[in-house]
C-alpha cells in the first residue's frame, strides 16, 4: 500500500490482549504511516481483559514495538489511557520509552483549530454503572465481535476484503443509534463549554465526523471491529479512514466543509467493490 503522510494521527480502542484485536491491520497502518504526532486515545492495551484471561498474540507485541520505534524516531507519541487501561492513569505526566502519558490533551490543528483529546469514557451516563446494564452490554458486544470474527474468517477464505459487520448491526438498532447520538451530544456540549473548536475521542467503537451546533465531533473508531483512524493533513483537515485490504475515506472535516461519515453505507458501499490500484495510491493525498 502507498505511504500515508499526514501531520497527526489518532487511534484508540485497539484492545491488545484480546482475540478481537485486528493487530495485523493496525501494524500495516503504522508501518505505512508517516506523521509528526501520534495520539493513542485509550484502550490500547486491554489490561482489564488480561486480568481475567491471559491471552497474547505475537502481533500484539509487534504493535507495541512499532509504536516505541516511532517514538524513538522522533515522532511525538502521546498515550491517553481509557477505561480498559485506566491503571496507566497513575503514570500521568511521565514518559516511558519516549511515549508521554497524559490524562487528556489539547491538540492545535495546522489551521489553528483547538481540539480536546480524551478517551471519552468520562461522558458515559451515570446509569451505565448499573451492573446488569454493564454486563448485558458487554455480552452483546462479545456476541457481535464473535460474529464479526466468523463472518470475516469466511470472507478471507473467499478472498473477499474485510467487512466491519458490527457497524451494520449498530446502524440498524434504534437503541444503539440513540445511545450513540446522545453520547455525541454530551461530548459536543462539553467541548462548547470549554471553548474549544472540537473534541477527538474514541470509546464507543463508532467512528464519526460531524458538527453539532458549531462544534466538530471526531471519533477515531476502533481496531476491534472497524479498523479506523483519524488523520490530520498539513492544512489541518481531519479525515476518518478505514484501513484493511481496501483503505477507504469515510468522513472529512475542514474549516469550510464537514462531510459526515456514512452510517450503514460505511460498511456496505465503500468496501463492497474492489478498488483499483490507482485509487489506493490516491488515498493519502485525499487527507
Amino acid at each position: 500500500m502507498a505511504i500515508l503522510r499526514c501531520r497527526s494521527a489518532f487511534i484508540s480502542d485497539v484492545h491488545l490482549g484480546t482475540p478481537d484485536c485486528k493487530a495485523a491491520y493496525l501494524l500495516d497502518f503504522l508501518r505505512n504511516l508517516q506523521c509528526e504526532k501520534l495520539y493513542l486515545v485509550g484502550d490500547i492495551i486491554d489490561l482489564e481483559a488480561l486480568s481475567r484471561r491471559r491471552w497474547w498474540h505475537p502481533d500484539h507485541g509487534t504493535v507495541i514495538a512499532e509504536v516505541l520505534d516511532m517514538a524513538r524516531r522522533g515522532i511525538e507519541v502521546t498515550y491517553i489511557p481509557g477505561n480498559h487501561d485506566c491503571a496507566l492513569r497513575g503514570l500521568v505526566g511521565q514518559s516511558i520509552c519516549g511515549v508521554r502519558i497524559e490524562l487528556d490533551a489539547i491538540h492545535v490543528g495546522a489551521d489553528g483549530r483547538r481540539y480536546r483529546v480524551s478517551h471519552g469514557d468520562e461522558y458515559d451516563p451515570e446509569q451505565i454503572g448499573r451492573s446488569w446494564m454493564l454486563h448485558l452490554g458487554e455480552a452483546m458486544h462479545r456476541f457481535v465481535c464473535w460474529g464479526n470474527r466468523r463472518v470475516n474468517a469466511w470472507r478471507r477464505r473467499m478472498a473477499l476484503p474485510y467487512l466491519p459487520l458490527s457497524i451494520i448491526v449498530k446502524s440498524h438498532i434504534g437503541k444503539a443509534l440513540a445511545y450513540i447520538r446522545a453520547y455525541e451530544e454530551r461530548v459536543a456540549a462539553d467541548a462548547r463549554e470549554r471553548g474549544v473548536d472540537g473534541h477527538i475521542c474514541g470509546h464507543i467503537h463508532f467512528g464519526q465526523v460531524r458538527t453539532i451546533d458549531g462544534v466538530v465531533y471526531l471519533n477515531d473508531g476502533d481496531w476491534v471491529e472497524h479498523c479506523t483512524a483519524l488523520i490530520e493533513d498539513e492544512q489541518g483537515a481531519m479525515e476518518l479512514i478505514h484501513w484493511s485490504e481496501q483503505p477507504t475515506a469515510l468522513g472529512h472535516a475542514t474549516r469550510e466543509l464537514v462531510q459526515p461519515s456514512p452510517m450503514a453505507a460505511l460498511a456496505l458501499a465503500p468496501l463492497a467493490r474492489r478498488k483499483k490500484p490507482e485509487e489506493l495510491d490516491e488515498l493519502p493525498s485525499a487527507a
